[in-house]
């Protein structure tokens, strides 16, 4: 197999320093007219295309400057969570600012969820939210959001990198560019601007600035470390490496790609990593840790590893079964991460690098020789004699009950490779991580970090926007679509052609098989009396909505909506029995947590 694909375009990139062009001199030389129109020309100097957002009093003359700004479009959501979502979709596919803009109170407290995702999973998200004007603080204003009443700059700061006021027209400038570079530094995160909304009105004090972007990517490693590591991982017997979120933020598949084939390394992803390599090379292990692969678990747990590198992974609890204890190389374990404090929290490191995946992987990259390594003979008697899924009959599953796993697969033979596939949080995580295979890097997104329900649902629609020419498709369950489906109302205002997989099973299916594995019976608070029309719900909307219960009609209507191009929502109808068996290392962690003991899963399903 030849090097991993890489997708070209925009949306491919990487967040990169650029040099001042005449656009970006005649931006920063002319003199914006309010504080207001200042925030959406320095979001557009950064690459902001569109603003997600839910108007309100408190924003009104931040929406009359967008008014005023053909450059930046903007995208009414139907809830300010769904518009934080759009951002963080936006952001993840984009590799640049992501903006979601709310009223004030709980146009504020609204986004805050949304907000959190982004942050947990390292997307560049602003938010711009309203506030009552700075001579009514403390008197009683209605939805007053300061401190002296329920002060969104506190909330949101619990749950960003920065949190802040603009106190005035004359700090407008140093406060904007300090967010933005806070956002895009170091591993990106979410911000959080408040704006006075006499500010929003009042002209800025404004300087000439002679650079488009004053904030530099993160690179630096400790050369001399890297060279240890080399010598490490060339004399390794057993080697492997783990390939975490952080590969995909930086760019750097093309160096792991280049470095496992050179030395022979085994590559595993974590679920958020997932994509980073490619899944049908010889050398992939697949996913380990929530809904992962059995190749994966048998080589990193079971055969004696003695050099384990893991690039770009914090090592928690999703993608590490439970952190569990076997995850311990024999010799030495290599962490690397942009962020020092992740490194060693949850396993000692032995040789622990600082820096950006990409830059350190392309170093370590450039010290190896020339001739690649022999394969490793370890790997290669796992390869062949332990399986990569659990059940591969169910791939070929009669048509009907239509079985999740069947749709899965279905669904990745539909889809191109370039495709960006959107998995919501539920059962639809561990049908996607294991049985779905992700050919492309940066094409596979799932929000583990805060792991709220209903994220990826209305993240397609901004991943769609800057992606406009490639197939976008979220899979999710009926219990996320109740959450925030709404949003396809959105994507049918503006003609954005998202296509929705539902997985409906009556209810929230991965409580309902949780408790049955933990507790022997389900608690009775996870299904829908009434179960969901979804089609139904999709087509008032204005979206093009079906229901399927085969699995050859499911796959007659996917291959229809990637040819119309237009909102469609597939309500599919799948076996509300059907148990992925993946779930039982989640349900395990439950039942500890639950019991504070090691428990015994009571589940025909435990392997």
């Amino acid at each position: 197999m030849g090097p991993v694909s890489i997708i070209d375009g925009p949306d491919s990139g990487e967040l990169e320093e650029r040099l001042p062009s005449s656009i970006d001199l005649a931006l920063s030389q002319s003199q914006p007219q309010t504080v207001a129109d200042a925030v959406f020309r320095l979001m557009e100097r950064e690459g902001a295309e569109y603003v997600f957002g839910v108007p309100g009093s408190a924003i009104t003359p931040m929406y009359e400057a967008l008014r005023g700004n053909p450059s930046i479009r903007h995208i009414l959501a139907k809830h300010e969570e769904g518009a934080a979502f759009m951002a963080y979709g936006y952001a993840a596919v984009k590799r640049t600012l992501g903006v979601c803009m709310t009223t004030t109170g709980p146009g504020a407290t609204n986004a805050l969820t949304g907000v959190a995702c982004a942050m947990a999973d390292g997307f560049p998200v602003i938010a711009l939210t309203g506030q009552t004007p700075t001579r009514q603080f403390g008197k009683g204003a209605i939805q007053d959001s300061t401190r002296f009443g329920v002060d969104s700059v506190n909330l949101f700061s619990e749950v960003t990198k920065l949190s802040i006021t603009i106190p005035s027209p004359e700090r407008a400038q140093e406060t904007l560019e300090r967010a933005v570079r806070t956002a895009l530094t170091g591993r990106a995160g979410a911000v959080h601007i408040s704006l006075p909304v006499d500010v929003q009105e009042q002209r800025p004090t404004w300087k000439a600035r002679h650079s488009a972007r004053k904030c530099a990517r993160s690179r630096p490693f400790d050369p001399a470390r890297l060279d240890y590591a080399m010598s490490v991982l060339w004399t390794a017997q057993r080697p492997a490496i783990i390939a975490g979120h952080g590969v995909t933020l930086s760019g750097g598949w093309q160096a792991l790609f280049d470095l496992a084939t050179r030395l022979g390394i085994p590559v595993a992803t974590t679920p958020k990593g997932k994509g980073v390599f490619p899944e049908r090379h010889p050398l992939s292990l697949g996913v380990f840790g929530f809904g992962g692969h059995l190749r994966a678990e048998a080589y990193l747990l079971g055969s004696n590893i003695d050099v384990l590198m893991v690039v770009g992974s914090s090592l928690g609890q999703l993608s590490t079964n439970d952190w569990d204890e076997r995850l311990q190389p024999s010799r030495s374990l290599i962490q690397i991460d942009i962020d020092p404090v992740e490194i060693g929290k949850n396993y000692p490191a032995d040789v622990a690098i600082v820096g950006d995946a990409r830059a350190t992987l392309e170093g370590l990259v450039a010290r190896c020789a020339t001739v690649p390594k022999a394969p490793n003979k370890t790997f290669v008697h796992i390869r062949d004699t332990v399986p990569k899924l659990i059940e591969t009959a169910y791939l070929e599953a009669p048509e009907t009950p239509l079985k999740p796993q069947r749709l899965v697969h279905e669904m990745r033979a539909a889809l191109p490779e370039d495709a960006l596939l959107f998995v919501d949080n539920g059962n639809c995580i561990l049908w996607a991580n294991h049985y779905f295979e992700a050919l492309a890097p940066a094409t596979y997104f799932v929000s583990l970090g805060f792991a709220s329900m209903g994220t990826g649902l209305a993240a397609a629609i901004g991943g769609k926007l800057a992606a406009p020419h490639r197939p976008v498709v979220a899979l999710l369950g009926d219990g996320a679509f109740a959450m925030n489906g709404m949003e396809v109302h959105t994507a049918v205002e503006y003609d954005i052609p998202v296509v929705w997989v539902v997985l409906n099973n009556g209810g929230h299916g991965m409580v309902y098989h949780g408790e049955r594995m933990v507790f022997g019976y389900d608690l009775g608070a996870n299904k829908f009396r009434a179960p969901l029309d979804i089609a139904a719900m999709a087509t008032a909307m204005g979206a093009r909505g079906v229901r399927v219960d085969s699995a050859s009609s499911f796959r007659r209507e996917l291959e229809a909506a990637l040819a119309l191009g237009v909102p469609t929502v597939i309500d599919a109808i799948v076996d509300p029995e059907e148990v992925p068996r993946p779930l039982t290392h989640r349900a395990r962690a439950v039942a500890r947590s639950i019991q504070d003991k090691p428990v015994s899963i009571r589940s025909p399903w435990v392997r």
